[in-house]
């Protein structure tokens, strides 16, 4: 007798816990269903119709109020957490509140997008993930300090903690996600010779590396989530510009900028890297969707 069919729906799917599920926790949900039964933690009540709709079943709670959290730890084996951090200070309190929810649960896999910001200035040096950090910024501090305390819960619970370090997310269906949105106000960036490399990864195959960290990721391991551009801020603009048949910005020195641009602008225009990303491609198996820049805003 011929197997009978047993609808998706009713099989026994594996549990993931969104913990911060903004753009790139929708577009993780959108790739994970229907195999995956995926919860979405929100502080927002506004948010539940719009997570049932996307295939999420909504929980509410509030990263920076702990009772809220309490039952989180006995819902799903697999965790991913995309939330931003405290606002200031130099210390993660979000996390820990998380991680003390966590404790003692069924979490078995664990998922961490942090950022490049953690490694500070390089000078431009291209690296790979055994550099050390040296966050220049409070906000680099606060994420140095969770990737600290993800480390910490992994070794003590035998959790299987994987981290991402992300660079700066692109995507044309992204709020404020797209190149275009800055030329349209024509702000500067800098001259040639006072410009910093920066490192890029589009929404999409950010997600994509969110769900194969979950699948592929070895405990306690760092990988680089970016494409495989090299291109200096004023450049990634030139070419932005070039595409969208738009003026390309206008280019200023160091100090005509910091007059000019806001202080977080300024602390991303103080800070040049190249990040080595073959830990992506060789131990998750990414194949990116968009490789370079080039790719990603002609289709997007």
């Amino acid at each position: 007798m011929p197997a009978r069919h047993v609808p998706v729906s009713s099989q026994r799917r594996p549990t993931l816990l969104i913990v911060g599920c903004g753009d790139i926790g929708m577009r993780v949900l959108q790739l994970l269903q229907p195999r995956w039964r995926v919860l979405a933690l929100t502080s927002s009540p506004g948010r539940t119709a719009e997570l049932r709709r996307a295939g999420a079943t909504p929980l509410l709670g509030n990263l920076d109020q702990p009772a809220t959290l309490a039952r989180l730890g006995r819902l799903a084996p697999h965790v991913m957490h995309l939330a931003p951090p405290d606002v200031q200070g130099e210390h993660d309190t979000r996390t820990a509140h998380l991680l003390h929810a966590l404790a003692g649960g069924v979490v078995r896999r664990l998922v961490y997008a942090s950022t490049s910001g953690v490694y500070g200035d390089c000078g431009g040096a291209r690296f790979d993930e055994t550099r050390a950090v040296r966050p220049g910024s409070d906000r680099g501090r606060r994420r140095v300090d969770a990737e600290a305390q993800l480390r910490r819960f992994g070794r003590a619970t035998g959790v299987g903690v994987s981290i991402l370090r992300v660079p700066g997310i692109y995507a044309v269906n992204r709020a404020g996600g797209h190149p275009r949105d800055r030329l349209l106000r024509g702000a500067a960036v800098l001259r040639s010779q006072d410009d910093v490399y920066t490192n890029h990864i589009h929404a999409d195959d950010l997600a994509r590396a969110c769900v194969a960290a979950l699948l592929r990721g070895a405990p306690q391991r760092v990988v680089h989530a970016c494409d495989d551009t090299e291109l200096r801020m004023g450049d990634y603009f030139d070419l932005a510009a070039d595409l969208c048949g738009l003026a390309r910005p206008p280019r200023v020195s160091r100090a005509d900028a910091a007059r000019q641009l806001s202080a977080l602008q300024m602390s991303f225009m103080s800070e040049s890297r190249r990040l080595d990303n073959t830990r992506l491609k060789r131990e998750l198996r990414l194949r990116l969707l968009y490789p370079t820049v080039v790719e990603g805003l002609r289709g997007t």
